[in-house]
């Protein structure tokens, strides 16, 4: 399946919809509890999971034109956007948090981008904290020579990205009563709610502390769909301490899981959403005879 509406799309051919696995684990089974694996990350070898999703309407409404985003460091965005655009030919831009960065050799994350022909422009963590006010986008674009482009906000997650993300909830009608998926800026939970059946639900397990994913996710709604959509919650005790962080405990059963089902678990994510499910099937949260699916948005990064 392509999206024809993409200039260039055809060199992208996605896996859609995507494989939804059940898995047997006994951490669930003994609570009457089905576990199914809704691998989005087999859509697409460089624009995994839920970034194609996210990106395939921005990059249709772009129309070749040069698209600018945000992210911090390890950003899994910048580097999905950096990929679609060397993919489609497409001029990108990556503003990435902190000026301090510019001086020091890249991380892998960011030189992986730079190898896909992105162009970054630090900014300071001042600055970057007020990037959606008018003014300073306009001055941010223009020291980035990037007036005129397209701009996807951080994360990716707009009012196009929720429409997109909105047929990951069609492709689970009749597979599952709960539907989980880790989350950063919300935009995949706002969109996987509204496609869902009635009688299903959304579950979010934000990577982030500070507990401010239930005001975007409801902004993003309103943005999309003039309204809710679906019925969702967030359950914010599964961060670790927040974005990146993966402490021994969240690593190790990571590896676990990965030698139970021989799926690869991406950290910053993936690995909390799971952990965060084998916690609440542990604590009684789905009533026996509920089919849960976890929907893996990523891969660990080479």
């Amino acid at each position: 399946m392509t999206s024809p509406d993409i200039p260039g799309s055809a060199v992208l051919r996605p896996r859609l919809p995507s494989p939804a696995q059940e898995v047997v684990d006994s951490r669930f089974e003994r609570h009457g509890v089905r576990l199914v694996l809704k691998r989005d990350d087999l859509i697409h070898p460089e624009l995994i999971g839920n970034k194609w999703r996210k990106l395939a309407p921005n990059l249709a409404a772009a129309a070749g034109r040069t698209l600018v985003t945000f992210g911090g460091a390890y950003s899994n965005h910048l580097r999905a956007t950096a990929a679609a655009g060397r993919l489609l030919g497409i001029r990108t831009v990556g503003v990435v948090r902190g000026a301090e960065l510019a001086g020091r050799p890249l991380n892998p994350s960011l030189t992986r981008c730079t190898a896909d022909s992105m162009r970054l422009h630090f900014v300071d963590r001042a600055t970057y904290r007020r990037k959606s006010e008018p003014g300073t986008l306009a001055a941010i674009l223009c020291a980035a020579d990037a007036e005129g482009a397209y701009v996807v906000p951080e994360g990716g997650s707009n009012a196009q990205a929720v429409r997109g993300c909105r047929a990951l909830g069609a492709e689970l009608h009749g597979r599952a009563d709960v539907v989980a998926v880790a989350c950063g800026t919300g935009g995949t939970l706002a969109g996987l709610a509204a496609g869902l059946a009635p009688g299903q639900r959304a579950l979010g397990v934000p990577v982030l502390k500070g507990g401010f994913l239930t005001a975007e996710v409801r902004a993003l709604q309103q943005q999309a769909f003039g309204g809710p959509r679906g019925t969702w919650s967030l359950d914010d005790r599964f961060h670790f301490g927040g974005y990146a962080r993966v402490p021994d405990e969240l690593d190790g059963f990571a590896a676990d899981f990965e030698q139970r089902h021989g799926l690869p678990v991406e950290r910053l994510y993936v690995a909390k959403l799971l952990y965060g499910l084998v916690s609440l099937a542990g604590e009684g949260a789905f009533p026996r005879g509920t089919t849960v699916a976890a929907v893996i948005t990523g891969r660990p990064f080479p």
